[in-house]
């Protein structure tokens, strides 16, 4: 997908998520600012290890006050952080704060590129990273795009000698891009990328620091400045309205599943970035100094630059269209160039500009919302010329079937033109979903084959229209995404990705299925129509040790969009055992077996992930009660699924109803994840959760940050949380109270109940605690001291209160047996 990265998009911000394939309408300030950017040819890259680590202030001042082409390399798309606004994790995750920095980008002026590497969560220092990515694969990601976006200058956000301060992925991002510095250039590195880039050597590398890498601004004060550089960033931008650090603020803000809203500033604002690597600039203010971003960087470029000088000196406000012939010329210009690099990028940008300057408006759009391959739609084409400048559209192409309809139409002025034409989705064509997710990669990293598109932020869509324009004699491609466009009674206008589709979709309606007896359990198989009229077959296919009645299903949808459920009776066998389940339909011969998700959040585009059909069942030796859980949520989690799994009646009940009368029929009140970061009902709800543990009943209270917690008495007894953590998942476990009863009762608690955990053990212990606690387990990483907050738990009047900042809201949805188990004793440790 082509990135926009010119100034003053925020027109966008009206916008929803749902609106983010909206057509842009650029109006005259946006297009003044663009004709700026079009005679600036300097190029900044910023690279950091994760979707929130990029300084949007200096993103946007580099974007907006100096027209640079500014990117941000995130090495990873955050999958393995924790999510504030709903239930998805890992891939699902990634997908959303993926599109996040698209829209943070989209305000902020920057371009988005990531690498093959895959957020496998909190890692302490750089060898630990480094052992799990694919160290040769993240340094060639980063080199392949230093060739292709040619940045002059490259910031770090982090700094690469100082290992084991900060996460091990920032350090890891940090290393390799300086790394890559120097490797970019030369062409025995990494080969066989220069089948489609060239050799490139950037002129200088910064680490963007600041006071907080020096731990007080007292101390960064005090420290030794000759390295460093600094910008004053803090610029007004008058034809906006708004200061760039209000840029920079509504950019980090899009980062809502990670709780970034942030509030604007105004003023000046210093960043300093100390130089590292390069030809180090005489200028303490401009770190491209000595660095040519005009045209005559380009040879032939002079006389274009000259032109559009003249085109900006001369700009008419209230009527844009009378830069149109000089702009064509320019255009002209610019396909006479051989240097291919800024003929492209330079290429659309006055493209653009044509058409906004023109007010030409072109659209190609469906009115339905997904298809499957082999099917056909009907696309709707609108080319209005809103100004006086002759103009005609010669031709309309599609891609990727490269069909070319002639058409020859004179645009007159504000008379909308429009075409409807029958086109048909390809037999072969891929199915919509994030390409990084096509094939199954390591814990590490994202597998992606085709070298060319390593590094693309978004979805690949290839269903586009290309309007060919003949203006002023010369032919100007206008390329369009074919999207989705309906009229809501409620929002007016919506536009959304147009997706291509399974005929059928599956999926498995319990992700992890409990078999704690011998007894067969129902398992429903849901079943989805991505078209009209099939019929078929659907299973769960199991090992040869399970059994599964019936063996098929017959269905029958006669309409898209349609569903049928079925119900299969499983019996586990005889011993312990895990399995994979798969739903698989059949129609005339061909397989079917993926689940279609479907992530939808106001802030960012719709999008479509394809998994699996496939679900876990574990035969698990694992004795439960008949406890009755009040669960209150915080941020999204899907533990009471699996307590429910695990057979217990689970109620989900909102902060602000908790009453001792709302409570009275429960046997356990748990907090969900988060919950005393987020619930700020939980404040004044104290007393009443204690009371209950008091009077008898269990408490237990899974893991909080230490940022913003609405109560500094989340326990009855004092408790200090810490940012202590284990984050190696197999990290050996120590039994501090070996005869705890959540330890021994009803299941036998052992060392083989922390074997494969995943991701991590826990976060976020406690390291100070009133001795009205027990700690029970102890742990830690390699080379580190124990770590004993694990678990504690402490006697309040009759009942029990339990902190523990174990992972269960990642262990149990993953199925970890002794995940479960665990979580049995600690529900019923009042028995």
């Amino acid at each position: 997908m082509r990135k926009i990265s010119l100034l003053f998009l925020l027109t966008l911000l009206c916008q929803t998520g749902a609106q983010a394939q909206q057509p842009v309408k650029p109006n005259v300030a946006d297009i003044y600012a663009q004709i700026q950017k079009l005679n600036v040819l300097g190029t900044v890259l910023y690279i950091a290890a994760h979707p929130d680590d990029e300084n949007t202030r200096l993103i946007s001042y580099y974007a907006n006050e100096r027209k640079y082409r500014t990117g941000y390399l995130s090495l990873t798309r955050g999958d393995g952080g924790q999510n504030l606004i709903g239930a998805e994790l890992r891939e699902l995750l990634g997908t959303i704060r993926t599109q996040e920095l698209l829209e943070a980008r989209k305000i902020d002026g920057g371009e988005q590129f990531f690498s093959r590497a895959n957020d496998f969560g909190y890692s302490k220092n750089p060898d630990e990273t480094l052992a799990i990515w694919d160290k040769a694969q993240v340094l060639s990601d980063i080199i392949w795009q230093i060739r292709k976006f040619q940045p002059d200058v490259i910031i770090n956000r982090f700094d690469h000698r100082t290992p084991g301060t900060t996460h091990g992925h920032h350090t890891a991002s940090a290393m390799l891009s300086f790394e890559s510095f120097n490797l970019a250039n030369n062409p025995n590195s990494y080969a066989d990328q220069l089948e489609y880039v060239k050799p490139w050597q950037p002129k200088r590398m910064f680490f963007n620091t600041s006071w907080w890498f020096y731990g007080s601004k007292e101390k960064f004060d005090q420290a030794d400045k000759t390295n460093m550089y600094s910008l004053q960033t803090g610029v007004y931008f008058p034809m906006l309205g708004k200061s760039n650090q209000e840029i920079a603020a509504l950019s980090r803000s899009r980062h809502q599943s990670q709780g970034f809203g942030s509030t604007g500033t105004r003023g000046e604002e210093t960043e300093y970035l100390e130089f590292i690597n390069g030809d180090k600039p005489e200028n303490k203010s401009d770190i491209f100094d000595g660095i040519d971003t005009s045209w005559n960087r380009v040879q032939g470029g002079k006389p274009i630059g000259l032109l559009l000088a003249a085109v900006e000196k001369n700009f008419d406000f209230t009527n844009p269209s009378a830069s149109i012939p000089d702009l064509v010329k320019a255009y002209q210009m610019i396909q006479a160039l051989d240097e291919a690099h800024w003929k492209a990028i330079k290429s659309e940008e006055i493209k653009e500009i044509i058409a906004g300057c023109a007010g030409l408006y072109l659209e190609a759009v469906t009115n339905i919302q997904e298809a499957t391959p082999g099917s056909k739609i009907k696309v709707k084409m609108e080319a209005t010329n809103r100004s006086a400048v002759d103009m005609t559209l010669s031709s309309v192409t599609f891609l990727p079937a490269q069909k070319t309809i002639s058409q020859g139409v004179a645009l007159k002025n504000n008379f909308p033109f429009t075409l409807e034409q029958e086109l048909e989705i390809g037999a072969q064509s891929a199915y919509t979903q994030p390409y990084w997710l096509d094939e199954k990669g390591t814990v590490g990293m994202y597998r992606v084959n085709d070298q060319q598109n390593i590094g693309k932020p978004d979805v690949i869509r290839e269903l586009k229209a290309v309007f060919n324009i003949r203006i002023n004699g010369t032919d100007l491609p206008f390329e369009k995404e074919i999207t989705y466009k309906f009229n809501d009674d409620a929002k007016g206008e919506i536009f959304r990705p147009f997706d291509i589709v399974p005929d059928v979709s599956v999926s498995i309606s319990n992700k992890v299925t409990i078999f704690n007896t011998k007894k067969p359990k129902l398992v429903d198989v849901r079943i989805q129509s991505g078209k009209d009229n099939v019929k078929g077959n659907v299973s769960l296919n199991l090992p040869p040790d399970w059994k599964v009645i019936p063996s098929q299903s017959a269905f029958d949808l006669s309409k898209k969009g349609s569903e049928q459920s079925f119900t299969f009776e499983v019996f586990p066998p005889a011993g312990g055992a895990e399995a994979v389940a798969k739903a698989v339909a059949m129609i005339d011969g061909k397989t079917f077996s993926q689940e279609q998700v479907n992530i939808k959040y106001d802030h960012i585009s719709r999008q479509q992930v394809l998994k699996p059909a496939e679900a876990r069942f574990i035969r698990l030796d694992i004795k439960t009660g008949s406890e009755k859980i009040a669960y209150i949520m915080g941020v999204g989690d899907e533990v009471p699924k699996s307590l429910i799994q695990m057979g217990y009646d689970v109620t989900v009940i909102k902060p602000e109803e908790i009453s001792k009368e709302k409570l009275a029929g429960f046997d356990v009140a748990m907090t969900g994840i988060r919950a005393y970061n987020v619930a700020q009902a939980l404040s004044l709800k104290q007393d009443v959760l204690f009371d209950f543990v008091k009077e008898g009943k269990t408490m237990i209270v899974q893991y909080n940050t230490t940022d913003d917690l609405v109560t500094d008495k989340i326990a009855p007894f004092p408790l200090k949380l810490s940012r202590d953590r284990v984050t190696e998942e197999n990290a050996p476990v120590r039994f501090l109270n070996p005869e705890s009863p959540v330890l021994n009762s009803p299941n036998k608690i052992t060392a083989r109940d922390f074997e494969g955990w995943r991701q991590e053990q826990g976060l976020y212990y406690p390291n100070e605690w009133d001795k009205a606690f027990t700690p029970i387990l102890s742990s830690n990483d390699k080379g580190e001291t124990a770590k004993n907050g694990a678990l504690l738990i402490a006697n309040y009047g009759k009942g029990h209160y339990i902190y523990t900042g174990l992972s269960f809201f990642r262990e149990l949805p993953e199925g970890v047996s002794g995940a479960y188990r665990l979580m049995a004793n600690l529900i019923s440790l009042k028995k």
